[in-house]
């Protein structure tokens, strides 16, 4: 066997250290960017201010991260796990959660790494396994956390009788697995063609109610600000809000009623 050189050993040696720098040069560079991308949009006051327990609504936080919203009055049977919008912190839906609590229903936001739902679909499965006494279950988000929401369902069949859609759709099939769908969204928000394109309606089968909120937009659907290229809503973040409470509470009275089927 022919041995090398020493010179052309140490260049060889001089070009693999070269190009090991080159890769780790190019995963921090990778690494700063995402954590760039996925720093999280500020909150508004009245998240923060939604946190606090009252006496309809018992709120505390999990070790997990998730924000618990329990109503006082009577033990709930039926539940909703929301997952958060793309970087958006969960405390941004606190409000809703906390008024559609006030209706009787158990509701859980969960906490997912960097804000981002597609780092932890199966989140709901914590919530769902913790709380044996609910008899119905949907679970939900806006934007991407609702099509997560859509993806825990695919690979979860016969779990959930519910799926909630604040300004999302779904890229799974669901047609055959009988939920019930409540898909709502601003008429200003830019992902509408997205949210009512036949090929994404078809997925959600034909227990399907739409709920569109005339002037909303995307951003409103939580409190929180900064969500890029966001037509201005000519609604309140208060009106939009009601409306989302309000078909909310009725999607799951509806699923307490009559379940999956």
């Amino acid at each position: 066997m022919t041995v090398p050189p020493p010179t052309k050993r140490r260049r060889g040696r001089r070009i693999a250290r070269l190009i090991l720098l080159v890769i780790l040069g190019l995963l921090a560079l990778a690494t700063v960017g995402f954590l760039w991308y996925a720093q999280p949009v500020p909150l508004l006051p009245e998240a923060t201010a939604a946190l606090t327990s009252t006496e309809a609504v018992d709120v505390s936080v999990g070790t997990d991260g998730t924000i618990l919203f329990t109503p006082t009055a009577a033990p709930p049977t039926v539940g909703l796990v929301l997952y958060p919008g793309g970087k958006v912190p969960p405390a941004a839906y606190a409000p809703a959660a906390r008024a559609i609590a006030e209706a009787g229903y158990l509701v859980a936001i969960v906490d997912v790494p960097f804000n981002l739902a597609v780092f932890d679909i199966n989140a709901a499965s914590r919530v769902i396994g913790g709380h044996p006494e609910i008899e119905h279950w949907a679970v939900g988000g806006h934007s991407l956390g609702g099509s997560m929401a859509a993806q825990f369902i695919d690979g979860h069949p016969g779990v959930v009788d519910g799926l909630v859609l604040w300004a999302s759709y779904s890229a799974a099939d669901l047609s055959g697995q009988g939920v019930g769908v409540l898909s709502s969204y601003g008429t200003l928000d830019r992902g509408v063609p997205s949210f009512t394109s036949p090929e994404n309606v078809a997925r959600l089968g034909n227990r399907l109610t739409f709920d569109e909120i005339d002037g909303g937009n995307h951003e409103q659907m939580g409190w929180y600000t900064g969500q890029p290229n966001d037509p201005p809503a000519t609604i309140s973040r208060q009106a939009q809000q009601d409306r989302i409470v309000e078909v909310t509470r009725r999607f799951l009275g509806e699923l307490g009623r009559h379940g999956g089927g």
